[in-house]
């Protein structure tokens, strides 16, 4: 029987684990909440419970890592977490290969994601750009089937370019594209008090929260996270017109800073991904109706935008297919 291999996601959300074919299909998935307070260690004592339950099952060759934040790619060492404390100048590779004495291949998770999807998507165009809206907001270029490393340390860190801030409340203030449009950069703007207006639908969608949880928790403050990218998605697919507004500036930055990419690249495709587009057509139609706005005649009707076909299961299923193929050309 042919070879299996484990997939692994450490985000700033949720971390993850699975077993699958070196195309990356998968068997079988698992996953865990981050506890952001726990840092990296809490992310280490999962992967030591779970991971060796899987090795127990027989027959697995490698595994791949796709790792939230950005790596010394010859090394494997982790500079940083953008969100996620403990990883500084920490060896994932060696700590991987230490533990579960296998091979291990390590990848950005954003770069794992673009790889997974570049090997299941019917497309092989010459220049294909993944990115996730998710907790953060990363990227991966694939130049001819191989993805862009910069130096050595990635490159294509769509999140980490800079847009107008329109929160700021004064002209020429700018900031980063993942502080706007990412779905912990969204979520900690609705949650600012007065923020979200008592007239809008999603105030009282946040308000019937409130009440469920107090109804599951008995009586004094409800424990929840507060007004979440679903609700505004929901509220805005109800046309409410708060929503509808602070959706469509969200987009407007993001696709500012995907038109720059689309005209410096000339990317065929786009692909976007994380749970934020899952919001579907209420997100990307003013994405797409944007970017058309600013990208550069070179590239106006030249490439595609469209939501990822993976989803949850993208950087899995890169760095299974890494893992297999040793990175290099997918």
């Amino acid at each position: 029987m042919a070879d299996r291999y484990i997939g692994v996601e450490i985000g700033a959300s949720k971390v993850q684990a699975a077993l699958g074919y070196g195309d990356g299909s998968l068997i079988s998935v698992s996953q865990h909440r981050v506890v952001l307070e726990d840092g990296a260690r809490g992310i280490l004592n999962w992967l030591c419970n779970e991971i060796p339950e899987i090795i127990a099952g027989g027959r697995v060759a490698a595994i791949g890592v796709g790792f939230g934040g950005i790596l010394e790619s010859s090394t494997g060492v982790s500079l940083v977490s953008v969100q996620v404390d403990g990883w500084e100048n920490f060896p994932v590779k060696g700590w991987f290969e230490k533990t579960f004495g296998l091979p291990v291949v390590v990848l950005n998770d954003t770069v794992a994601g673009g790889c997974g999807e570049y090997v299941w998507s019917q497309e092989k165009p010459d220049v294909f750009f993944y990115t996730n809206i998710g907790s953060g907001i990363g990227g991966c270029l694939l130049l001819n089937g191989r993805y862009f490393d910069g130096s050595g340390y990635g490159g294509a860190y769509f999140g980490h370019t800079y847009v107008p801030d329109w929160t700021a409340g004064k002209a020429g203030a700018y900031t980063k594209v993942e502080t706007l449009c990412s779905g912990f950069g969204i979520e900690r703007r609705l949650n600012n008090p007065g923020y979200v207006p008592e007239s809008s639908l999603l105030y009282k969608l946040g308000e019937q929260d409130i009440s469920l949880c107090r109804e599951k928790q008995g009586k004094g403050p409800a424990d929840r996270p507060g007004y979440t990218c679903a609700m505004l998605g929901e509220a805005a697919r109800q046309q409410d017109t708060f929503a509808l507004e602070e959706i469509e500036r969200t987009a407007d930055s993001y696709a500012l800073g995907l038109s720059n990419v689309i005209t410096l690249f000339g990317a065929e495709t786009v692909v976007i991904g994380g749970g934020v587009a899952k919001l579907g057509n209420v997100l990307f139609d003013p994405i797409r109706r944007q970017t058309e706005k600013y990208v550069f005649i070179s590239a106006a009707n030249r490439y595609t935008i469209r939501q990822s076909v993976l989803m949850d299961n993208a950087v899995l299923a890169g760095s299974i297919a890494a893992a297999a193929k040793n990175v290099g050309s997918f």
